[in-house]
């Protein structure tokens, strides 16, 4: 090792001896290195290996050995620095009064307990409003005006499905022209030619629909707001300061009547005895099997007029709370809304403007920012082979993988608050798969986040598929029904050590178009798996 070398800046160059045998050849490697070193050690051994054209064979051994001479010169490096400002401050060559004012301004600044309190943002204000207003009388008033807006949704999706419709009857009678004339005046680079207009006629037009759709969402979603926080405030005004400061007397009076008897109870000899038994009592689950389309928990026509009326509603009271309804959409590895299911979902969700959450488009752009942040920290972790593989399989970092879900947050559905968007692929087709199957265990996570974010009724397609196809025989129903039955039920055990056992409802959906023999043989067998012993008891609805 050649001799320190010190740097006008305070840096000392150090050298680094790596020696490593390559068949009969001894060599060695010598590289300078700046300390304090400002690189990353993993960035600087895949340099090294780059430039010096390092045999792979030795890549962990020159990784170890530079991990190991970088800590070892960093530590003596600050040892000594520490030193020589301890004997600054013994000799007294240091101010200590300008020192412990710099500790108290750092500790201040990074100190949670000497932070700032953290304003309430427009939405939090915004939601503990609206909160209050749906449990209030004005409920009636905002769900009208809700559904005026609505209606006029619905007024320009009407128009603007008119014009696409008109676009493709013009467009369909073109091509029929062009098609009599194919081979006598016209070739198929004219007809390519017609069909790439029509394409782009129809893009243009879509486009300028949606555009006009999410302006006038904006606009709905900011008058709206501007006039739920004004209705609260004129609310406020008009009530009767004596009025409230008299319930909060009676609140507080019957807060210290429950803690005194609280009080008595735990000084009672057979308190603990009490909680105890209470802490043993059986959780009570809903079970449903229920035959429908996916998108029929979201849409709002579904129930008739008085009836989406009640269940907009329902959702509007359960909008903040504890309770909350989940739904489980089986989607591909894109996050996007341009196909399939997605987009069915996707054209569902603008029928009515959501006044509390950004819309879907927002939100899957976000997701997918955080899918691309997620791959670029996993791709720093050592891989097993089968994430090789993945990686390998995967050509856009923004997708998901199978077992792997997004969640979208809602207000304007009809029965959801939450969606998870579980990604599958064509593998869950098959009938052999198993508990382990990437599909299951997304199942599994995504029932845990269930139980931590308050989420109490959920809906599983319970043949993990949204539509009947040819492959899905009784025998393959049956054998799919029973596996998820059973992966269902040992994670719904599981749920009582992840939340304390609170009762939940668990919606198993399957398509509309399966058979009545085979909803009926499901519906039998719904009981016979769920029937079990402490520490739970399923009752089922069907």
């Amino acid at each position: 090792m050649k001799k320190n070398k010190a740097k006008a800046s305070g840096a000392v160059e150090r050298d680094l001896v790596f020696g490593f045998k390559a068949g009969q050849h001894q060599c060695e490697l010598k590289v300078p290195l700046q300390f304090p070193v400002k690189d990353n050690v993993s960035d600087l051994h895949g340099r090294l290996m780059l430039l010096h054209k390092i045999p792979c064979f030795v890549e962990d051994e020159l990784r170890s050995s530079l991990s190991s001479f970088v800590e070892t010169n960093s530590i003596r490096d600050y040892d000594r620095e520490a030193e020589l400002a301890l004997s600054r401050l013994s000799s007294g060559d240091t101010d200590i009064n300008g020192l412990t004012n710099a500790w108290a301004k750092a500790y201040a600044e990074t100190s949670l307990e000497h932070a700032r309190p953290e304003e309430a943002s427009w939405d939090e204000d915004f939601a503990e409003v609206y909160h209050e207003l749906i449990h209030s009388p004005a409920s009636e008033t905002l769900l009208n005006l809700e559904h005026n807006y609505c209606l006029s949704i619905a007024e320009l999706i009407g128009e603007r499905d008119m014009e696409l419709k008109q676009l493709q009857e013009r467009q369909a009678s073109e091509m029929t022209s062009v098609m009599q004339e194919l081979g006598n005046t016209l070739s198929d680079q004219d007809v390519n030619t017609v069909a790439s207009q029509h394409f782009e006629a129809r893009q243009v037009l879509e486009n300028r629909w949606a555009s006009e759709l999410k302006h006038m969402s904006e606009i709905q979603k900011k008058e709206y707001q501007e006039w739920v926080i004004k209705l609260h405030r004129d609310l406020q005004r008009a009530s009767n300061s004596s009025k409230i400061k008299q319930g909060r007397d009676r609140l507080r009076g019957r807060q210290g009547d429950t803690t005194e008897k609280g009080d008595q109870l735990r000084g009672r000899p057979g308190g603990d005895r009490m909680r105890r038994e209470r802490a043993q009592l059986k959780t009570m689950h809903n079970l449903r099997l229920l035959r429908a389309d996916v998108l029929d928990f979201c849409k709002h026509g579904r129930h008739g007029r008085g009836g989406a009326k009640l269940r907009r509603l329902q959702t509007a009271l359960s909008l903040y709370s504890s309770s909350l309804c989940g739904l489980v959409l089986l989607v591909d590895n894109r996050v996007n809304s341009y196909s399939g299911i997605k987009r069915d979902f996707a054209t569902v969700a603008v029928e009515c403007t959501d006044f509390h959450f950004p819309r879907v488009e927002e939100q899957l752009e976000v997701v997918q920012q955080v899918a691309l942040y997620a791959r670029a920290q996993r791709s720093k972790v050592k891989r097993n082979g089968a994430e090789d593989k993945n990686k390998h399989l995967e050509r856009n970092p923004s997708n998901i993988v199978p077992g792997e879900f997004y969640i979208s947050r809602h207000s304007n559905l009809s029965e959801v608050h939450v969606v998870f968007h579980l990604c599958v692929d064509d593998h869950v087709r098959l009938g052999n798969i198993t508990a382990r199957d990437p599909a299951i265990m997304g199942l599994r996570n995504l029932l845990k986040v269930c139980c931590t974010h308050d989420i109490t009724t959920i809906t599983i397609p319970l043949l993990l598929a949204h539509s009947m196809s040819e492959e899905m025989t009784i025998p393959w129903c049956l054998k799919r029904a029973e596996l998820v039955f059973k992966c269902v039920k040992g994670f719904m055990m599981e749920m009582v050590s992840w939340d304390g056992g609170i009762s939940r409802t668990v919606q198993f959906l399957v398509p509309k178009t399966i058979s009545d023999e085979m909803f009926y043989q499901l519906s039998n067998m719904l009981p016979q798996i769920f029937r079990v012993s402490s520490p739970l008891t399923l009752t089922s609805k069907h």
